[in-house]
């Protein structure tokens, strides 16, 4: 199975990846870890990335296509993979279709968590967050379940911030949901419900790719 996931921030990919990669046994591969991985390694990729990151900057194309190209060479991946928060744009989407036609292979699916922006905004906007641990937990907390400490609503968390990263996403990431529609790739579920029915949902979507 070789994926793609789609979806606004706040669709809960990350968390439905986790579930998806382990139930198709294939590696959950997201740019975030990518980055780290390579800036840890001191890679000649991750040393231009961290000089775009020291500046404030989004890493380039360039650089964040050649980190995936990279990570889609490795062993584990060739038998399948679950990409998450790549491809970003339409740009990044004709990258990844060449890159699979350099390999005579083609993607199984393109899914996307669809859900409502108000319900984005109630969901993230209610989320805090524990300084000490760095997990979310539901507002209404008075501390960390998971280790009592102090609990604060981070920045981009904030009802506004959340508007605004959801124009973004609109402007840059909405096109390629047009472009994998036009491929015959992409399959669509809502994002609404417990985590448990949303990864059925998605597993039965895709049911049909296998």
């Amino acid at each position: 199975m070789r994926l793609v996931l789609v979806g606004p921030p706040g669709a809960g990919k990350g968390t439905q990846a986790a579930f998806l990669s382990a139930h198709y046994s294939i590696p959950h591969i997201s740019t975030g870890d990518i980055f780290r991985a390579n800036m840890k390694a001191g890679t000649p990729l991750g040393l231009e990335a961290k000089a775009f990151v020291d500046r404030g900057e989004l890493v380039s194309d360039a650089i964040t296509n050649a980190m995936v190209r990279a990570r889609l060479e490795e062993e584990d991946a060739r038998a399948g993979f679950l990409l998450d928060g790549w491809p970003r744009n339409v740009s990044q989407a004709e990258v990844l279709r060449a890159l699979m036609a350099e390999k005579m292979s083609s993607l199984s699916a393109v899914l996307e968590f669809s859900i409502p922006s108000e319900e984005i905004i109630a969901r993230l906007s209610s989320r805090l967050t524990c300084r000490q641990c760095g997990k979310s937990t539901d507002a209404g907390s008075t501390s960390c379940p998971a280790d009592g400490g102090e609990l604060y609503q981070r920045e981009d968390d904030k009802p506004e911030v959340i508007a605004r990263r959801l124009a973004v996403y609109e402007e840059q990431t909405a096109p390629i949901i047009h472009f994998y529609r036009t491929e015959g790739l992409l399959i669509t579920v809502t994002a609404l419900g417990d985590v448990s029915e949303i990864t059925q949902r998605a597993i039965d979507a895709l049911s049909r790719v296998q």
